[in-house]
């Protein structure tokens, strides 16, 4: 089977897969951790996003955040006890699209304060159309990817048994696998191995059809394109997580360790403005959460700001060495009005996304 393929069944496969089967494996006691594990400041700010966002729109009576790869549901209910004594959260209905039972239940229980305020929904087929947000908190980088190694042309990685054990073969590359690479990478050199992530468009083409107005607020880490494909990475992203332990081998522990690849924003971008979707700003996260007012929340909401212990993970959401720089934030619009959201004021990089240099077709 194609890489794809296997990455796929490793993570989805019904009941067996990394994120269909079992408990949840987030956190302190899991493979790894996310913004929302950090501080309860992290969900804060989203509200914070949110209603900034509520507010561009007019203040509309029904606005609905829709959060697709939730986890155990922490930036839902930090969001929304973030929100509860302000104008908008009148007006805010929160869904979370989570296919995974286990999921459901840890969010259900984090979000019991709100339960007349949060609906699920298995998947984004059923999701009504909505005006609003549409958020996700490292969820693209968990997309199955083709697997591609440059020789003559671009060959797609293949995975096959042979006595009990997993082995690559290269084989034919897909059509719409070489048309990526010549939109985004251009001809690499021999022996250079990196990832495609097609799902993101059609993902991109669901969201979009299901948002009327509003926005998509997509968090996770990556490049653009030309750092991405650039020669410092000529062996890709590909990364697996496993009990806070990382390694590059997707063929062990399947079904029990995490396999991600980095997001390329700026196949995010042009697929975005193919459906009609402006992008307002993209900047690394911790940029974004100071632009966004981050001290402000913080002096409004918590005293321990001052304890050197529970600044630790405060620290980690803004830091370099920490999420600050590895994790990056996309705003993409569809409305009337050109929104000029703070979280962009110091340091928007959107422009970073069009600029793919040196780009030459690779063979058919």
């Amino acid at each position: 089977m194609i890489f794809e393929e296997f990455m796929d069944t490793a993570l989805y496969y019904p009941d067996m897969g990394y994120y269909s089967g079992g408990p949840a494996r987030i956190g302190r006691e899991g493979d790894y951790y996310t913004s929302s594990h950090l501080h309860r400041i992290f969900g804060a700010m989203l509200g914070r996003q949110v209603e900034e966002m509520w507010r561009f729109l007019g203040e509309p009576d029904d606005f609905h955040v829709v959060e697709m790869g939730a986890g155990m549901g922490y930036s839902a209910k930090d969001l929304l006890a973030y929100l509860k004594d302000r104008d908008v959260f009148a007006h805010l209905s929160y869904a979370i699209v989570e296919p995974n039972h286990s999921f459901r239940l840890s969010q259900q229980r984090l979000a019991i304060e709100f339960e007349e305020k949060v609906v699920w929904y298995e998947g984004l087929e059923i999701l009504p159309p909505f005006t609003g947000c549409f958020l996700s908190n490292e969820l693209l980088d968990a997309f199955p990817v083709a697997l591609v190694e440059m020789g003559a042309g671009p060959e797609e990685i293949y995975v096959h048994e042979k006595d009990g054990e997993l082995l690559e073969v290269k084989g034919p590359c897909r059509d719409d696998v070489k048309d990526y690479l010549n939109n985004f990478a251009g001809v690499l050199p021999p022996g250079y191995r990196t990832e495609v992530n097609l799902r993101i468009h059609r993902w991109l083409e669901d969201v979009s059809a299901k948002l009327l107005e509003g926005f998509i607020l997509t968090v996770d880490y990556g490049y653009p394109a030309n750092d991405y494909y650039s020669d410092e990475r000529n062996r890709g992203t590909l990364q697996c997580y496993y009990r806070h332990t990382v390694n590059e081998n997707p063929y062990m522990h399947i079904g029990q360790q995490d396999i991600t690849a980095h997001v390329n924003f700026s196949a995010l971008e042009k697929w975005g403005a193919g459906l009609g979707l402006r992008t307002c700003g993209y900047c690394p996260q911790g940029t974004y959460l100071v632009s966004l007012g981050m001290d402000e929340v913080i002096g409004e909401l918590y005293s321990e700001w001052t304890d050197p212990d529970k600044t630790a993970g405060i620290k980690a959401l803004i830091l370099p060495q920490g999420m600050g720089e590895s994790h990056k934030v996309m705003v993409q619009y569809k409305g009337k009005g050109t929104p000029a959201l703070r979280g962009f004021a110091m340091r928007n990089r959107a422009a970073s996304l069009s600029e793919i240099k040196n780009i030459r077709q690779n063979p058919k």
